[in-house]
């Protein structure tokens, strides 16, 4: 609930800063934008490539989930 609370908060900033930028303003907010999990809403090991923390991305590789991914062996 408090994560969805913070992934909520952060597309609406994300949105106005957006708006913002697009009219020449500059930004006034005081916090900084994190990027944060889409899953679970972890802000560190975060993987911009496809928008998850390290956690996820390693639960939903192993059950085969993210297409063209799959397990290192050498």
């Amino acid at each position: 609930m408090a994560r969805t609370a913070l992934l909520n908060k952060q597309r609406e900033s994300l949105q106005k800063y957006l708006r913002a930028k697009s009219e020449g303003r500059k930004s006034k907010f005081p916090t900084r934008v994190y990027n944060r999990c889409k899953l679970c809403g972890r802000r560190h090991g975060y993987m911009r490539f496809f928008s998850i923390c390290r956690i996820c991305f390693r639960e939903l590789a192993s059950n085969g989930e993210i297409p063209g991914v799959q397990k290192s062996s050498w």
